[in-house]
């Protein structure tokens, strides 16, 4: 019988697979002396001396402190990664206007800011805008320059060419504006549906920290989903997974179009549904009709006990729900944008017992918790992934 034998990994490579790993626990633990950097690698002291020179000689980590106000001499020395080794900034681009967050190689933020447009506003004079803040908003973070921009935008994302397809009632400027930072800052500029990073930041900070397997359902100005299995964003063929908004419902009405949600899911849960059934229900709702004035309906009829229309609401996203799960049986949905929000652990509950009416399947309803700037820090995270796989991977 012959025996097979794997090849060994090389001195370089072994080197560059010590110094990721010593990278990451120093980003998750924080802080670390060269002994718990030994016991938590599980690698030989002359090994950790190797590594901790070498990630210094690359300038991506330092000295921060010694461990124990008593302790001194070269094993007290604490060892941390250089945030300012690398600045990004993750975009949260929406109809009305554009958000900003500059970050460290750590994801803290450093500054933020943000800018309103008008619906009509032309395309080249938001686009100038919205760089002019970008530039701004790194200088006051002390950045004089980007590594990497992630950028959360509603519609989808074609991942043949990494832009945004054209969609109707979506601004001109949104993908102009991504195809001008990457022309002008010659940086990394990734782009991502709005809800797909939200989905990050629940999994990263909030309601879906403890599962590599869920769905975030965005229940906003319009709706949408983000799918999360087994640790991994799926994105589908032509990146439109979780476009539940064009979900036929049975019943009366036009069915949805290629181009247009009326008809789906969207007709069911959108802010304009939630507004008008409010209205309805006698219930305050802004004739504006968006993600603002569902938020406030949702939040109004929750502090009135206004039962009916809750349960209504509940039946509706529990529809669309029933759906996601008779199809992926991810065994969580977090509920999140304005509606989500507003509903809280109230509407989860709610949402959660209706469904188990309908669906054979058990799911945990959860109410997302990261808030409205779930896209703003999903897209830092997904700046600071990048860009930390780009700067912790040697060659």
């Amino acid at each position: 019988m012959s025996v097979i034998r794997m090849p060994s990994a090389s001195p370089s490579t072994a080197r560059a697979i010590n110094d990721r790993l010593a990278l990451d626990l120093l980003h998750r633990e924080g802080s670390l002396t060269a002994t718990q950097l030994k016991t938590l690698t599980g690698l030989s002291r002359p090994t950790v001396a190797d590594l901790v020179e070498r990630l210094q000689d690359a300038g991506l980590i330092e000295i921060v402190g010694e461990a124990g106000a008593e302790r001194r001499g070269p094993n007290a020395k604490l060892y941390g990664i250089v945030a300012e080794r690398a600045f990004l900034a993750g975009l949260d681009v929406r109809t009305h206007g554009m958000a900003v967050s500059v970050a460290d190689l750590l994801g803290r933020t450093r500054a933020e800011a943000s800018v309103p447009f008008e619906l009509d506003v032309e395309t080249d004079v938001a686009v100038e805008r919205a760089i002019a803040l970008l530039k701004t908003t790194a200088a006051e973070a002390g950045a004089t320059e980007l590594h990497t921009i992630a950028v959360g935008a509603p519609g989808l994302v074609d991942p043949a060419t990494g832009g945004l397809r054209p969609a109707g009632g979506l601004p001109a400027w949104h993908g102009k504006l991504v195809d001008e930072l990457r022309r002008r800052l010659g940086v990394p500029v990734l782009l991502e549906n709005e809800v797909n990073v939200a989905a990050a930041a629940e999994q990263r900070l909030g309601a879906a920290r403890d599962r590599d397997t869920f769905v975030l359902l965005w229940l906003g100005f319009g709706v949408g989903a983000a799918v999360v299995l087994d640790g991994s964003l799926r994105r589908g063929a032509s990146g439109g997974a979780g476009e539940i908004g064009f979900l036929p419902m049975l019943g009366p009405g036009r069915l949805p179009t290629a181009t247009d949600c009326d008809g789906g899911f969207h007709t069911l849960a959108g802010s304009a549904a939630i507004c008008e059934l409010a209205r309805a229900y006698g219930l305050p709702a802004s004739p504006a009709d968006n993600a603002e004035a569902a938020e406030a309906a949702i939040g109004y009829a929750i502090d009135a006990e206004a039962e009916e229309f809750l349960e209504i609401v509940a039946e509706r996203i529990a529809i669309g729900t029933a759906a996601i799960t008779a199809v992926l049986d991810p065994g969580c949905v977090v509920l999140g944008g304005e509606v989500g929000r507003a509903g809280g652990e109230a509407l989860a509950a709610r949402v959660s017992r209706r469904l188990a009416e309908i669906s054979p399947l058990r799911t945990e309803i959860r109410a997302g918790t990261v808030g409205g700037s779930a896209v703003l820090e999903g897209a830092v995270l997904t700046a600071m992934s990048a860009a930390q796989d780009a700067l912790f991977t040697p060659g």
